[in-house]
């Protein structure tokens, strides 16, 4: 009998001495892995003295670095990068929703810019620009040859300052005006109503304003329709690219009582979180559809993934883009900031979308007109050189992105609002409307982490 705790104590001694030398074997690898990296980083200090010593011209030693830093982030996954100055700056307006400028919304025409619309109460508006206004020159330059992009960059700038623009009106009449430039908050949600009885809300991207915008005009349309006369609601999520993940799970929870929204997973355990859904509808419970298309990609699609999952809404359109990854924002020294994939996020039923999308329930292709075919699709995640794999089967083809202007020949539209009208199902979606096959579903698995803090600043999902 004594002999039994003696053989027991060698059986664990034997055990801790395993743990040692594993221990000792993993701490001289990790020494040695570390040793290694800073041989390669004195390699590139090497280079850059070189560079600096020997180079034909003088070098810009900043710009050496960045571009060093730069190419390091970019080496890991096409959605991590470095942020100099200017571009930090730019995605903080971008993620707040606001930048200074004068308040209107533009497109390109005949290598000129043409006003779209102007901001109501914008100062563009006040000072007299009107809609289909073309921009001939901005302070004394000329527009021709500009991108949209440079043309914009130009008109923007600090609050209080001016900004002296020719237009030519009716393609005739040449307006010279003078705008000081204020704060810009363009409507990230639009909303109308489609005939009596069902509400459209379009929502172009996840910023900071999306959530209030969005119950405003939840809240608007309710009343204009009124409560027993409203069919339900269309939300327009169709080549919207992202945003603020945040605002993503707000949107989500407006429309949801409860239930998981979406998970967000890293490396390591406590990276791991879990949006959770608060009671309160916005809508009452009225029906949903949600439009998506292969422009619909990261904050869209969860929203749209956690409404399929619950069954709170019917998702009509094509496949959308497929960015299940979260990046993170961390302020550097120096105004510079990182942009890092930190996470993946999975739907409320363990589903990762990473390099597969969205599948609508009801798919519903546009008429594509002849011009743009083969130009309308859109290559997903998956078609991205370093984009990480997640999925066995992705989906590396294309998906249409088309939504015509004209929003009698919107037929993604029209399907939407005649399924809430009674006039199509599910079941029978009518006419140029298909039920794709639905993806399996992914063993279900125990609920870990903790609720996730949706107020978060840092965390972005662009």
């Amino acid at each position: 009998m004594r002999k039994i705790p003696v053989f027991l104590s060698g059986v664990a001694l034997g055990a801790l001495a395993l743990v040692a030398i594993d221990e000792m074997k993993i701490s001289a690898g990790a020494n040695a892995a570390a040793s290694d990296t800073y041989r390669r980083l004195t390699l590139f200090g090497d280079v850059f003295d070189k560079i600096r010593a020997d180079y034909v011209d003088k070098p810009d030693e900043a710009k050496l670095i960045e571009a060093a830093i730069n190419g390091m982030v970019t080496s890991l996954d096409p959605h991590s990068s470095f942020l100099d100055q200017k571009s930090n700056q730019e995605m903080q307006q971008q993620t707040r929703g606001e930048f200074g400028g004068l308040g209107i919304e533009v497109q390109m025409e005949d290598g000129l810019v043409k006003v779209v619309t102007p901001f109501d109460e914008s100062p563009a508006a006040k000072a007299g620009v009107l809609a289909n206004d073309l921009v001939t020159q901005i302070d004394g330059d000329q527009v021709q040859g500009l991108t949209l992009t440079q043309a914009v960059e130009k008109m923007k700038g600090p609050k209080g300052s001016k900004v002296k623009l020719k237009l030519l009106r009716n393609k005739k009449d040449t307006v010279e005006v003078e705008i000081t430039r204020d704060l810009i908050r363009p409507p990230v949600v639009r909303a109308q109503k489609e005939g009596d009885t069902v509400g459209y809300l379009r929502v172009g991207s996840f910023n900071e304003q999306t959530f209030e915008g969005l119950k405003k005009e939840v809240d608007k349309l309710t009343a204009d329709i009124g409560k027993d006369k409203l069919k339900g609601f269309v939300l327009d999520l169709r080549n919207n690219p992202g945003g603020l993940l945040d605002q993503a799970i707000y949107v989500a929870d407006a429309f949801l009582e409860s239930g998981e929204i979406v998970s967000t997973r890293g490396k390591s355990a406590d990276q791991t979180n879990r949006a959770l859904a608060r009671a309160g509808d916005i809508t009452n419970g009225k029906p949903v559809v949600v439009l998506i298309n292969g422009g619909s990609a990261s904050a869209s699609e969860i929203v749209a993934g956690a409404l399929q999952d619950h069954d709170r809404a019917t998702i009509v359109g094509t496949r959308s883009f497929g960015k299940g990854s979260v990046q993170s924002i961390f302020q550097l020294r120096g105004s510079y900031a990182l942009k890092l994939t930190t996470q993946l996020y999975y739907t409320p039923s363990g589903r990762s979308i990473q390099g597969k999308g969205i599948a609508p329930d009801i798919q519903v292709l546009q008429d594509v007109p002849d011009e743009l075919k083969g130009k309308d699709e859109i290559k997903g995640e998956a078609s991205i050189r370093g984009h990480i794999k997640v999925n066995e089967e992705e989906q590396g083809g294309g998906s249409s992105g088309y939504v015509p202007s004209d929003r009698t020949k919107d037929k993604q539209l029209i399907w939407a609002v005649n399924f809430l009208n009674g006039k199509v199902s599910k079941a029978e979606p009518g006419e140029g409307a298909t039920i794709p096959p639905k993806p399996a579903k992914p063993e279900a698995k125990a609920a870990i982490g903790k609720p996730a803090d949706p107020k978060a600043p840092e965390t972005k999902a662009p």
